[in-house]
């Protein structure tokens, strides 16, 4: 690979239960300090399931600009938007210095619940007498909802409302494809670049599983049941594992072709060598059976232009439920045998869209330190999860390249191979 196309990551941004910057991001990381909580944001007495990875200290108003736009930002908007500036700042990139047209943006997102609030109103009128009444409706949604309230529900606005405030006029792009769009959307950025259509791109994902509307659409079968202590109820891999938690969280990346970063003298955080995804079928609810995943690793590092010997960690899906990892683990070790595996989500929950570049983050800054970042709760090995997972603390000594995973219930999976500087 030329260095003119060679793919460098320049600055992280991250908006997560565990902190709000990288810094702080990475300090509880390393401290094992767990962002799952009980959930404050709204009344949750009613849910069986009242806790998860919640963002408690974000004031969106320290972040959106114009101010005026919150009225048409969605929590998980707002995420993204957040991180793009944290990403920005830490790449050293003030406003006006670079060429827009060499600038875009692709993000990961997912759907987009409607707030309550916005059509309580609108229901209530409609159900005067006992009954809902559709003709209401037809006529009371026109006088109670702001006409711009789709805007706020639309996964495309993330990356339209960063573009318009970093002046990004290249490529714009969102991948919507549920657990894997973060990483995906990171290949298609570093696709542009490699293709010459763009010299930098802001990339990530952002999601919200923590939405009154999206907990109750989901349901809960899949999540955990651990109240009496909610911070050991992320423990994926582990035999006593019972499901996952639901989070909310953002992370952007500055990538840049290496040659643009030189120029301006950019501190280079670490190497994107590949993204690769495949797709195994799971029509009419089969179960999974990992082919995918397999082949999205072997893909990710043949591309790399690497072997299994030269990967330091793998930076798991681990999304704690008992099939899920089982399937995951299993396609681990088939391809990259006994190699040291973390897993964010035991630390900050499943953040949907936006798990998988807040997991990178995570990995990205451990290069940068040469540490792999511990599994919370790995207590009890499984048999059916034969994989090492690092626990007790962080490991040192591993060589500095990783390969992060993602993948879906439906069949989709994704594995970005990233190295240090």
């Amino acid at each position: 690979m030329s260095s003119r196309r060679e793919v460098v990551v320049t600055g992280v941004g991250v908006v997560s239960p565990i902190g709000i910057g990288g810094d702080d991001f990475w300090t509880s990381l390393l401290a094992g300090r767990s962002g799952i909580r009980p959930i404050t944001r709204f009344d949750s007495s009613s849910l069986p399931i009242a806790f998860g990875g919640e963002i408690a200290d974000f004031d969106p108003k320290l972040w959106v600009r114009p101010r005026k736009s919150l009225k048409v930002m969605s929590r998980e908007i707002q995420f993204g938007f957040a991180a793009a500036d944290l990403a920005m700042s830490d790449a050293g990139i003030a406003a006006g210095a670079l060429a827009p047209e060499r600038f875009g943006v692709v993000v990961g997102g997912d759907m987009i619940y409607a707030d309550l609030e916005d059509l309580e109103r609108t229901y209530r009128r409609a159900l005067a007498g006992g009954a809902f009444d559709f003709s209401v409706w037809s006529e009371a949604i026109h006088d109670d909802l702001h006409p711009l309230w789709l805007l706020k529900h639309l996964p495309n606005m993330t990356a339209s409302h960063i573009a318009i405030a970093h002046d990004a006029r290249g490529p714009n792009n969102t991948i919507v494809l549920g657990d894997v769009s973060g990483l995906l959307a990171i290949g298609e950025a570093a696709s542009v670049i490699r293709r010459g259509w763009a010299d930098v791109m802001l990339t990530g994902g952002t999601g919200c599983r923590l939405h009154p509307m999206a907990l109750v659409a989901r349901g809960d079968a899949l999540l955990s049941r651990r109240r009496d202590d909610c911070t050991r109820a992320s423990r994926p891999f582990d035999l006593e594992r019972d499901g996952l938690v639901n989070g909310e969280g953002a992370a952007m990346f500055v990538l840049e072709s290496r040659d643009h970063a030189h120029r301006r003298g950019a501190r280079i955080r670490s190497r994107l060598l590949s993204v690769a995804s495949r797709c195994e079928s799971a029509a009419g609810g089969g179960a999974l059976t990992g082919s995918a995943l397999r082949l999205a690793i072997r893909t990710a590092i043949d591309r790399a232009g690497i072997g299994p010997g030269d990967i330091g960690h793998v930076n798991a899906h681990g999304a704690s439920t008992r099939d899920m990892d089982r399937v995951e683990a299993t396609a681990i070790t088939a391809e990259l045998g006994d190699i040291p595996v973390t897993a964010p989500k035991s630390v900050f929950g499943h953040l949907g869209a936006g798990g998988g570049a807040v997991e990178l983050a995570a990995s990205i800054l451990g290069l940068e330190a040469g540490l792999v970042p511990a599994t919370l709760n790995y207590e009890s090995p499984d048999p059916d999860c034969p994989v090492a997972v690092v626990h007790g603390g962080p490991l040192a000594g591993r060589p500095g390249t990783v390969v992060a995973v993602n993948l879906c219930s439906t069949g989709q999976a994704a594995a970005a191979v990233v190295a240090a500087e």
